[in-house]
């Protein structure tokens, strides 16, 4: 990292492993830290990037702005300018990449699921511990500056003694069964299906913005059973195959669990009900969360990211929801826009992400979602998975160092 003691500025050299959409969306996070948060003086300097295809390798350079590109991994841990490193690859990669980079000495931002069950994610951790790097992860809905001032408002006491919630993560994007076979359907280059791909964000979510989950219940189901078969870096999960080799699905399309909140959550002793689905008709990324206290309640929905709908008291005419439009003083919201109503994206929220990264990078407050976050996340879905076999409750070992909302 080179530093300017004159002006305050903090050139960040970035490695990148994988460049495809997510590693376009982490690259272009990073060019726009001098736009959206100028008063930081932090900027990224672009040196290298990794994909095993040379096309996508090519496009980091002549399209993103990368100085150089490979076809190995390990030259982007090597180099000596790269400081950080943005980890985008599939997720039957990520241990053995971010546990390298630790080893390396760099820092890393890592895509969730950081593994492919709650040992693996562990691995990473003690791997990250014994180099003592800074780490992010992509928890990116925790950004929205609706859910922001939602935690804010839960902590301060505005909707009482929290008794409730229930979350839903429901997609359609498997809901065709024609959909191909890719990776995230086989479970030793995936492991879990819906559970690790967005159950891991609601459980994320509910601890940053209520509190460590410490006991779970859950059920899972295999809606598809069967798929078409994509061969290997052809296509997305996202490709539609007629009349294909059919394939058996390894992992599940669908998940709940009743869970148990943790003395030390804010919401100390709480219940709810947490749902993922990636077969679900109708939703195209309804990610929602309410919470429920003995004076109000607060709702969110990712497809209306920049409302909350807030409900606050239990007697006189004017009980009920109102919608409130985020605004400036609701999470970042005011460096990306100047007033309520004009919305933000998916995209600004991994700005946020990176801009949280890299302050914690350079020494600053450590307000990024870090791999401790991900061992607690990832110990709730290996939890359901366990509860879904046995049929019991199972108490979820407890995680030091994360951003869990704790009184």
């Amino acid at each position: 990292m080179s530093t300017s003691e004159n002006t305050k500025k903090h050139v960040i050299g970035v490695g990148l492993i994988s460049v495809g959409w997510m590693g376009k969306v982490h690259t272009k996070a990073y060019q726009a830290l001098p736009v959206v948060y100028p008063e930081l003086g932090i900027s990224a300097r672009l040196i290298i990037a990794a994909d095993t295809s040379q096309e996508r390798a090519d496009y980091a350079v002549n399209v993103l702005g990368y100085e150089k590109s490979t076809l190995d991994y390990k030259d982007v841990l090597a180099h000596p300018d790269v400081d950080v490193v943005s980890i985008c690859a599939p997720n039957f990669l990520h241990a053995e990449i971010a546990i390298a980079a630790a080893k390396a000495g760099k820092a890393f931002w890592l895509e969730k699921p950081a593994g492919r069950n709650a040992q693996e994610t562990e691995s990473i951790e003690t791997a990250a511990n014994a180099a003592g790097i800074i780490t992010s992860i992509g928890f990116n809905y925790r950004n929205a500056p609706a859910v922001e001032y939602a935690k804010k408002i839960i902590a301060e006491g505005a909707i009482g003694r929290i008794t409730n919630v229930r979350g839903t993560f429901f997609a359609d994007y498997s809901a065709d069964p024609r959909g191909a076979l890719s990776w995230r359907f086989i479970r030793k280059l995936a492991g879990s299906g819906v559970l690790g791909d967005l159950m891991g964000h609601l459980a994320d979510l509910m601890h940053y913005v209520v509190g460590p989950i410490d006991e779970v219940c859950g059920v899972t189901k295999t809606i598809h059973t069967q798929r078409p078969e994509l061969p290997m870096g052809t296509g997305t999960h996202f490709a539609i195959i007629e009349g294909g080799d059919m394939k058996p699905v390894e992992n599940e399309d669908y998940g709940a669990m009743l869970v148990h909140f943790a003395d030390n959550a804010v919401a100390a002793g709480a219940l709810g009900t947490l749902e993922a689905s990636r077969v679900a008709v109708g939703p195209r990324a309804r990610y929602t969360f309410e919470i429920y206290g003995t004076d109000g309640s607060v709702k969110w929905n990712f497809e209306r990211m920049n409302e909350l709908e807030l409900a606050v008291g239990i007697s006189g005419d004017k009980v009920g929801y109102q919608t409130i439009m985020a605004a400036p003083g609701f999470g970042d919201f005011s460096h990306f826009q100047p007033g309520a109503g004009t919305g933000m994206s998916y995209d600004d929220l991994k700005i946020i992400e990176a801009k949280k990264f890299l302050i914690s990078y350079i020494g600053g407050v450590s307000e990024n979602s870090n791999i401790h976050d991900a061992v607690a996340a990832a110990r709730v879905v290996s939890a359901v998975e366990e509860s879904a076999s046995s049929k019991k409750w199972i108490p979820i070992k407890q995680s030091v160092g994360t951003t869990a909302a704790i009184r």
